[in-house]
């Protein structure tokens, strides 16, 4: 069984590990519901306890599944869903964090995952046209009337995660974390460890390229993220390749696998780090949760620290359209 974490210094308790949920409906190729739900099944027999979700994801068919795979036992379960975006005719189109729709969303949310209260609530991406604060005392406004127990925000930068604290407090940020991308560390982390709020690193695993499993970006179907990821095409390709080779290379020599080094680097960096790699496979779950036996050395977080410095790896995070709603 894995052991629990605190998220932020509101009494929010986690699994060490949590489950991305949004490849089972959503961006890494078709679903498959009846593995899905007997990985959500596996996932709680393992004692993960800590489920991500989104509206945007599918959009709605996330929350739902969820719903589904958690009736009848949600006192096993802590949900995060978010908020954030607008949605026409099924396609996003926009961010939308005004206060009224945040508690739409919220209503919708709660109407979909089957329950009475979201454990934890995040602003899904920052809204440039709704001042924080605003969206912010909408979400305290939920907390308040037991919609909501906790509060969070994703890849919002320094000066928006120091104005939503200040008007109600922040339990957790969710933004990308890995060995392959480390953007986090000059200015956010050091800040979220002043205030007091956990990180919950998303595609802790590179969007699998550090399980050494990655193909080529023309290789994924069109429906597949990756396919138009900069870091799968071409020379970054190559490249990043061999950045990440120490990666197989230490897993080969500790008899664990590149994704369990990749996630075990993650949980070593502190107690108030939760990954949630995502997976629609209980097999790749089952893997997963291994990482948490991985011990490695302050000499091995070394050199894999040195292996995958930032300017090793080849090629921007995202394409211009998604890094348009990065707050920093």
């Amino acid at each position: 069984m894995l052991n629990k974490r605190k998220l932020g210094s509101q009494g929010l308790e986690v699994s060490e590990l949590g489950l991305g949920c949004m490849g089972m409906t959503w961006a890494y190729g078709s679903a498959d519901d009846q593995e899905s739900l007997a990985t959500l099944d596996r996932a709680l027999e393992l004692g993960i306890t800590f489920f991500d979700t989104a509206e945007a994801y599918g959009p709605y068919k996330n929350e739902e599944l969820l719903g589904r795979a958690l009736k009848g036992r949600r006192e096993r379960a802590i949900i995060a869903t978010k908020f954030g975006f607008r949605f026409e005719s099924g396609k996003l189109v926009g961010t939308d964090s005004r206060p009224e729709h945040v508690k739409e969303v919220a209503e919708a949310s709660l109407r979909r995952l089957g329950t009475d209260h979201i454990d934890l609530y995040y602003q899904h991406r920052v809204d440039r046209t709704v001042p924080v604060e605003e969206t912010v005392g909408a979400m305290a406004d939920l907390v308040r009337s037991g919609k909501v127990r906790f509060l969070g925000l994703s890849e919002a930068g320094e000066d928006t995660i120091r104005r939503a604290h200040r008007t109600h407090p922040i339990s957790a940020l969710q933004s990308e974390y890995s060995l392959w991308e480390r953007n986090l560390e000059p200015r956010i982390i050091p800040l979220l460890r002043e205030l007091g709020i956990g990180l919950v690193p998303f595609s802790p695993l590179g969007r699998g390229f550090l399980t050494g499993a990655a193909k080529r970006a023309e290789d994924y179907p069109e429906s597949d993220y990756r396919h138009g990821d900069p870091r799968f095409q071409g020379e970054n390709f190559d490249r990043n390749v061999q950045a990440a080779a120490r990666v197989r290379e230490m897993a080969a020599q500790k008899g664990a696998t590149p994704g369990q080094i990749a996630l075990a680097w993650l949980l070593h960096k502190g107690d108030d780090f939760v990954p949630i790699p995502g997976t629609k496979r209980r097999s790749y779950l089952e893997e997963n949760a291994g990482a948490a036996n991985v011990k490695l050395s302050p000499a091995e977080m070394k050199q894999l620290d040195e292996a995958l410095k930032p300017e090793a790896v080849s090629g921007p995070r995202y394409n211009a359209h998604y890094q348009a709603f990065i707050d920093r």
